[in-house]
């Protein structure tokens, strides 16, 4: 009843939220990939995108659809796999940013070493400016990170806005300056964070310091300060810092597979762990209204 191709569309679209953006990740032309989602709509006799000139959002057909077509997704690469015979090999350093501590990846990750028993996976958990230095060196054979918006590099997995969130008791007095919950350089937030203020002209101060999400988040709970984090990413017990507080706006940004430059037995490994993140990216983040 539905086309894989037509579902992997559908997903590129869902996650970067942009048919422009898919039509890039996918390598297709942007009629292409409206006429997949045409078609796939017209299948579940459904309308799965809302879309105008300026945004596209998931209807609550299109939330449901997420769900189905990651499945459908993975069975159908499942079967791919057994009956062509292919058994991945070698060794593969993959590098995940801090941000995707509290999320699902680990699921994610499970199954492709289910999938995939004889890759000797090897993770790595840092900073996205670090993660692209450790690619550029050719430590890491595969990267999700943050990168800004439009980079140069990289397959876009979703596309986010960047926040200001605290503990909710918070309260900014608009007199002082502003606490920051940061992360070390080169942290991409941190730099996101001290360019929109500067600009605003806003004085702040460095409160919490930390390289673990862990730590900021522990820091933000107790109401020392606020911190710069992906829309898509809230952790629990933390809230978004309401308008009235003035802070500026802090933009977009990208959450991105980037490759390395190493050839040989980790190319293929690499390819199978991408496509699987990039199938199951909406199980990485949550959608807040």
């Amino acid at each position: 009843m539905y086309d894989p191709s037509q579902l992997r569309t559908f997903l590129a679209v869902a996650q970067t939220l942009s048919f422009t953006r898919a039509a890039r990740r996918l390598g297709l032309r942007q009629s292409t990939v409206s006429q997949h989602v045409r078609r796939l709509e017209a299948a579940a006799g459904r309308q799965l995108f809302l879309r105008d000139t300026h945004a596209v959002e998931l209807t609550e057909d299109g939330e449901a659809m997420l769900g189905f077509a990651r499945r459908i997704l993975e069975v159908h690469d499942q079967a791919a796999a057994f009956f062509t015979g292919t058994r991945l090999r070698g060794r593969l350093r993959f590098g995940a940013s801090e941000d995707f501590v509290l999320t699902r990846l680990t699921d994610i990750l499970e199954a492709f070493r289910h999938d995939h028993p004889d890759v000797d996976l090897e993770l790595t958990v840092e900073l996205s400016g670090t993660l692209h230095e450790q690619l550029a060196a050719g430590k890491l054979d595969l990267v999700l990170a943050k990168r800004r918006p439009h980079g140069p590099r990289g397959e876009t997995v979703w596309h986010d806005r960047l926040v200001w969130i605290g503990a909710e008791r918070l309260r900014l007095d608009p007199d002082r300056p502003v606490p920051l919950i940061v992360y070390p350089p080169p942290g991409i937030t941190r730099a996101r964070a001290l360019e929109a203020l500067e600009r605003e002209g806003r004085p702040w101060r460095i409160a919490c310091t930390s390289g673990s999400l862990n730590g900021l988040i522990a820091a933000a709970r107790a109401g020392l300060g606020v911190m710069a984090h992906s829309r898509g990413l809230v952790p629990p017990g933390l809230a978004l810092v309401p308008d009235r507080a003035g802070l500026p706006d802090l933009g977009e940004v990208d959450f991105v597979l980037l490759h390395g430059r190493r050839p040989g037995s980790a190319q293929g490994a690499a390819d199978a762990l991408a496509a699987a993140i990039l199938s199951g990216g909406d199980r990485l983040h949550r959608r807040v209204r």
